[in-house]
């Protein structure tokens, strides 16, 4: 079988409340923080970046795994907020891990659904034999302009995937995707935040693409929605993921453990493999969990895992929601400088 070798996620200890920055922007900012169903959010240190959430990620996965890193044959990093525009991020957890050169490797970016990617690739090439592990990262630092909506949600963190056929605690028995050309979310080259056609960010793009990769996935492997013990979909606010539950038939009780947007943010390229994450801290084995990413611009990834055995023969010693309890939380003017929002002031980031 081919699936999950082992796993680990990394979110930064610092916090910003959500109505801290709505006492910023006054009535309209608590409105919309409100209406995300987000409390608060995750914010990167001075020195914290994709590499950096990156690295701490893998090396939980290649812990929890067991494996030598020298078996590694694939690296691939899913983020739409690498620190370097031309410079790969993949390299620099190879070597981070020691892994050996002997190895392929590169950075992914399909906005949220980057991390997804890497896992279907890795999955390929293991499947053909052409890799023994391959290791696949879905992180982000991701922005927000200020005062703007995506600042309630817009936070930092990542998880780290081993995919191989030995020793796996959770089968990938199928993967999909659904993929159209959406203009819902975009960052021109240069530009320091994003922006989104809000009117686009619903019905055309999110809930499209989720809904027709679910519902693609569950019809050709004849399953429906309570067939599944666990379900995780991408999560931009606390709000989006039960709604597109609900119409697809899943319960709140199957999202719930998967579910960190309302106290971490949105994660971006991180968000669905780190809820994956808290789902497989706690599976049993025979449990089915459905998870599916989406990535602006636009796609969906969705896939069927089921837990075996060795889940419980090998459990995380670093569970999500213990890594999400250790927090600071910090004031606006904090969040603001660590975020580089303050022009003129210079900040050493190597």
């Amino acid at each position: 079988m081919t699936g999950i070798v082992g796993y680990g996620a990394y979110v930064p200890r610092y916090r910003i409340r959500s109505h801290d920055i709505a006492s910023v922007w006054g009535e309209d900012g608590d409105r919309i923080s409100k209406g995300l169903n987000v409390r608060e959010k995750s914010v990167p240190d001075i020195d914290e970046d994709v590499v950096t959430i990156a690295v701490e990620a893998s090396r939980m996965a290649l812990k929890h795994s067991g494996i030598d890193p020298q078996e590694i044959g694939a690296i691939y990093v899913g983020s739409e907020s690498h620190p370097y525009a031309v410079k790969p991020t993949a390299t620099i957890i190879a070597e981070a891990l020691s892994a050996t050169p002997n190895l392929t490797a590169a950075d992914y970016e399909f906005a949220c659904k980057a991390g997804t990617a890497a896992i279907q690739t890795c999955m390929g090439l293991v499947k053909s034999k052409m890799i023994k592990y391959g290791m696949a990262v879905g992180a982000d630092t991701s922005q927000g302009r200020p005062g703007d909506a995506l600042e309630y949600t817009a936070s930092a963190g990542g998880a780290s995937y081993i995919i191989g056929e030995h020793r796996v605690i959770a089968e990938i028995k199928d993967t999909c995707s659904y993929t159209t050309d959406t203009p819902d979310f975009w960052r021109r080259e240069g530009q320091d935040f994003p922006k989104h056609g809000s009117r686009f960010t619903g019905e055309p793009a999110y809930f499209k693409h989720v809904g027709a990769a679910t519902k693609m996935i569950l019809e050709r492997n004849k399953l429906k929605p309570e067939d599944f013990k666990y379900v995780v979909f991408h999560q931009p606010n606390g709000k989006f993921p039960l709604v597109v539950g609900a119409k697809l038939g899943f319960k709140k009780e199957q999202l719930q453990q998967g579910l960190l947007t309302p106290v971490i943010g949105n994660t971006y390229s991180g968000a669905t493999p780190l809820g994956l994450s808290a789902i497989l801290d706690v599976a049993m084995p025979g449990d089915l969990i459905l998870a599916t990413s989406y990535g602006s611009g636009a796609g969906s990834d969705s896939f069927i895992i089921e837990a075996t055995d060795e889940i419980i023969r090998r459990r995380n010693p670093n569970p999500v929601r213990e890594l999400i309890e250790d927090k600071v939380y910090i004031d606006y003017a904090k969040y603001a400088k660590l975020k580089g929002k303050i022009k003129g002031v210079f900040l050493q980031k190597g």
